[in-house]
């Protein structure tokens, strides 16, 4: 179980375990994530990522797993799915179990382009206003840590472009400690500080991102660091992504 006391990190994790029936998904993992700092994680399909995020969250029950994790009080989580209520309007999605909070909401919403979408339905969006709209539910709380579960996975390429630049730019602004679950492994170098690769139920690789800002496919750089990170996935260099 998640505690919250006297935090010098925005997230510590010791020898945590999970276990679906006799799969042990996570083995004794240890992490910690810094204020502020932004990480990425990944890993092949089934390695636990979710699972990690899913704890971390306070989601995950009757496990059989054990270890200590410590989480600030304030935590958001961003899902694939934006999960947004359709029999309410996009401003009260925003400020969903907030209460008289119109005024952040629509704050909010103009932090992420949609100050003059907040009486639409979430019907009437697409999907990247769908997902805006997730972020600045996630936002409005103004979180310590922001889990991330692949939030961008089901968005087409530009659209996801557009969604990076704006949670590099949200980031900046709000600085929450960050840790994105992805299966790109160039968006995982694009946007974090730190980029970890879960395997076999621990971290297997644990690198900082020592690239300048911006980013560039380019830089020889980004491409030496994006095959270490792909042999780590068991992806052969030069393979596609």
């Amino acid at each position: 179980m998640a505690t919250h006391a006297g935090l010098t990190a925005a997230v510590r994790v010791s020898g945590l375990r999970r276990r679906f029936g006799d799969h042990l998904v996570l083995d004794g993992l240890d992490l910690e994530l810094a204020p502020g700092e932004f990480v990425a994680l990944l890993g092949k399909s089934g390695s636990g990522k979710s699972t990690l995020l899913r704890a971390l969250a306070g989601l995950d029950y009757d496990t059989g797993g054990s270890g200590e994790i410590a989480v600030p009080h304030r935590v958001s989580v961003a899902f694939q799915d934006s999960r947004l209520l359709p029999w309410l309007r996009v401003l009260g999605n925003v400020v969903l179990g907030l209460g008289k909070a119109g005024e952040l909401g629509r704050a909010a919403l103009a932090e992420v382009g949609l100050a003059d979408r907040a009486r639409a339905w979430p019907g009437e969006l697409s999907g990247g206003e769908q997902q805006r709209v997730a972020l600045a539910r996630s936002l409005v709380r103004e979180p310590e840590l922001l889990l991330a579960d692949e939030p961008f996975g089901a968005l087409d390429a530009l659209t996801r472009i557009k969604m990076h630049e704006l949670l590099r730019a949200l980031h900046e602004r709000h600085r929450p400690a960050v840790l994105l679950v992805t299966h790109d492994v160039d968006e995982a170098i694009e946007l974090a500080d730190r980029v970890l690769v879960l395997d076999r139920g621990r971290i297997a690789v644990d690198r900082r991102v020592e690239l300048p800002a911006p980013r560039s496919l380019r830089d020889p750089a980004f491409h030496e660091f994006r095959d270490l990170l792909r042999g780590a996935l068991g992806v052969e260099t030069g393979a596609a992504a």
